[in-house]
């Protein structure tokens, strides 16, 4: 084990994590110039279209030190969004140490913090990394005060580098090898192995990743997942180079793959620990938690006769995603679909493209919600995760929704504008607090509903950019909620509900019937959008009709004329009204998405 190194690449996103990876293998040599592409680890095109990590990666990079021993170095990649926070701990659970990157002109963000802290609650080496050396715009000095003054790591101990041109590539494979400690562990105990993520092979089923802290696993082994007690007889075992390769076994401190015949990757639960079935383990590994989502979304095939092939794709996307949650759900004015639960917005923008491109379906995506709590006054607790459900006012007690704790950093001169921001938001308990003089960290506590919209977004604008954000799940705080209910020609579309505040249900009311009188059609009668809250009307616009010229055919004559035949105009379209339906295009679903109802 001692020629064994685990470690992971960890930073705020943008700082150049993938571009880092991509040297490191470039460095040795495992691909040829010809086969080589930027984003190597990235094998989705969303994730090279963004410039995102969503899946991590896994690599087993040989490398010769100074010292002329042969050494592995298991490069644990981990993504860099706040969605996928639970898969970075997992990862970084089976490592010894990390790189925590930090971009040279832009310095320590939210997230070099949250991702400073998940990494001393697993007690790593932690190494830092200056990048993008090269730019005109780098500030060195000014970033290593950062990284002593924010982070309180020795700013002597950063090293330099430029993942663009590959400068101080060789002295982080140094670093490695002499500052992050070998693995730990018993190859005689009982077999411990922690499952840090699955991958889906279409001929041979789910693959786990794992890290084996105690004893010995190969092929022809009978293995126990401790979480489910599910037994699988392995038929190979290997380790990540950049195709999976075979080897004859793992042992205590490597890093690699099994294949058992598992059918479904939820079989395979990310912070699960594999144990032997013939000699178990007396505890399962530390950490192992079920992933729960917090943004939940109805979707509905566009047309109703593809229900079926939906379903289908839904079945194969879940073995490559096992983080998203979904069952059947039907709506009026849709038809049968699927209620799904996400892991933060970006998850459910990644889960629809990769949707729509991979598996060829198109979809209508409902306002995305959270999940509420409500108190009856019998003393029962509900939890609504979908307008539908929500009781009847009369009977609650009171109603909860969750909250979260968000950091923010940001130049010092935006502070006026991301208070206006974070305020307009509902945040409360604000802290501010001045890591240097050029920059400002505002800690504040929102309701979550607030901010799975546009916050993010809205903050990139107001910052030109430079602001970043993280956030938390807090607890759950009393909060005065009510059902948004929208009607069209006074008949309730179910799908276009939403639960809101009471004191922003006006203007979200307003906001969302202007946007449907823009998309939907203009008929021969009247269409009344309305806004409501149980039998209160709060908003409404109103599509005007067609209007057929039905005196144009007069010349002259008697006024009567003209009056008789308008009235009887009038009573044709009051007729018509009683017995017309209306038809609610299928964008005007897709256009609540794209209303700033927060702004």
């Amino acid at each position: 084990m001692k020629n064994i190194r685990n470690f992971s690449i960890i930073a705020h996103i943008d700082h150049g994590k993938s571009t880092l990876a991509d040297r490191l293998i470039q460095a040795r040599g495992l691909i040829s110039e010809r086969d080589f592409r930027e984003q190597i680890l990235d094998d989705m095109d969303i994730e090279r279209e963004r410039g995102i990590t969503i899946k991590s990666q896994t690599l087993a990079l040989p490398y010769t030190g100074e010292d002329g021993e042969n050494y592995t170095i298991n490069l644990i990649d981990t993504p860099g969004h706040v969605d996928f926070s639970y898969e970075v701990s997992r990862a970084l659970a089976s490592c010894e140490g990390v790189l925590l990157l930090v971009d040279a002109s832009q310095g320590v963000e939210a997230q070099t913090i949250v991702n400073l802290y998940l990494a001393m609650e697993h007690e790593l080496e932690i190494i830092p990394v200056i990048n993008k050396i090269d730019l005109p715009s780098a500030d060195i000095e000014h970033v290593k005060k950062q990284i002593d003054n924010e982070l309180g790591l020795d700013p002597e101990g950063a090293l330099l580098c430029s993942a663009k041109t590959g400068e101080g590539i060789e002295e982080i494979f140094e670093a490695v090898i002499e500052r992050i400690p070998p693995p730990k562990g018993d190859p005689s105990a009982p077999l411990r192995a922690l499952i840090f993520d699955a991958y889906y092979d279409p001929y041979r089923g789910a693959i786990p990743a794992l890290r084996v802290f105690d004893g010995k696993i190969k092929a022809g082994d009978s293995v126990k997942f401790m979480s489910n007690d599910s037994v699988h007889k392995i038929d190979e075992v290997g380790i990540f180079r950049l195709e999976k390769t075979p080897t004859k076994s793992l042992e205590a401190g490597e890093v690699g793959y099994i294949s058992a015949g598992i059918k479904k990757l939820g079989d395979t639960r990310i912070g699960d620990t594999l144990t032997s079935d013939t000699n178990p383990a007396s505890a399962p590994l530390e950490g192992f938690r079920e992933s729960k989502p917090v943004v939940f979304s109805s979707i509905y095939p566009i047309s109703t006769d593809e229900y079926q092939d939906l379903r289908e794709a839904m079945e194969k996307y879940e073995l490559n995603d096992a983080s998203v949650v979904y069952q059947p759900d039907s709506s009026a004015a849709l038809g049968q679909g699927f209620r799904c639960g996400f892991l933060g917005l970006l998850h459910l923008e990644i889960f629809q493209q990769r949707l729509e491109r991979e598996y060829d379906q198109g979809i209508i995506m409902t306002v995305p919600s959270v999940l509420y709590r409500f108190t009856l006054n019998s003393g029962e607790k509900i939890i609504v995760d979908n307008p539908q459900y929500y009781p009847d006012p009369s009977e609650i007690a009171y109603a909860e929704e969750p909250y979260i704790k968000a950091s923010l950093l940001f130049p010092e001169k935006y502070t006026g504008a991301v208070m206006t921001l974070c305020l307009s938001r509902r945040g409360v308990n604000m802290q501010t607090y001045y890591p240097d003089p050029a920059r400002v960290e505002l800690r504040i506590e929102m309701p979550l509903a607030e901010v799975i919209y546009d916050f993010y977004d809205t903050l990139k604008s107001i910052t030109q950019g430079y602001g970043s954000f993280d956030y938390e799940i807090d607890d759950y705080r009393k909060s005065d909620l009510v059902k948004l209910d929208i009607l069209v020609n006074g008949e309730g579309v179910d799908a276009l509900s939403m639960i809101v505040f009471r004191d922003k249900a006006r203007e979200w009311g307003v906001k969302i019937c202007n946007s449907l009188k823009e998309e939907i059609p203009r008929h021969q009668f009247r269409i009344a959008i309305q806004g409501a809250i149980g039998g209160k009307i709060i908003s409404r616009s109103t599509v005007d009709p067609y209007r057929k010229d039905v005196t144009a055919k007069l010349y002259g004559g008697d006024v009567t004329r003209k009056r008789k035949l308008l009235e009887k105009q009038k009573r044709g379209k009051k007729k018509m009204k009683t017995i017309g339906s209306v038809q609610i295009p299928q964008n005007a679903f897709s256009s609540i998405l794209k209303t700033d109802l927060t702004g």
